[in-house]
């Protein structure tokens, strides 16, 4: 996409389709949507996933449904669920997310989360 700016627009996350990422347990299930330095997509993680990672990336996450722990690398935790949300800048912590039963949020990160040093 050439095009900075992204003109008005609706989306049917129903027509959107979805990818498949393993975790160290369960699967996550990505919608996404791409445009210059923007990403937003739904994601859902099934019932026992845990992230086969430690993100550094900066996000703007919104808990559309269940519950996710938050787990960071420096031990501290926090858990969202339905209408909450977290918001964190690209460097500034090594997450990962966790779930019991599973979870379907919104996720929103892009070049306007890189740390400002």
């Amino acid at each position: 996409m050439k095009n900075k700016n992204i003109p008005f627009q609706t989306i049917d996350w129903s027509k959107i389709p979805r990818s498949e990422h393993k975790g160290e347990t369960g699967v996550a299930y990505w919608q996404t949507l791409q445009f210059d330095g923007l990403r937003i997509r739904i994601v859902e993680y099934s019932p026992g996933y845990k992230a086969d990672h430690w993100c550094e990336k900066g996000h703007i996450v919104h808990c559309l449904e269940g519950e996710v722990l938050n787990e960071q690398k420096d031990g501290a935790k926090s858990v969202l669920t339905q209408g909450m949300s977290y918001v964190v800048s690209d460097e500034l912590s090594s997450h990962r997310s966790v779930t019991k039963k599973g979870v379907k949020l919104m996720i929103i990160d892009g070049d306007f989360l890189k740390l400002k040093k």
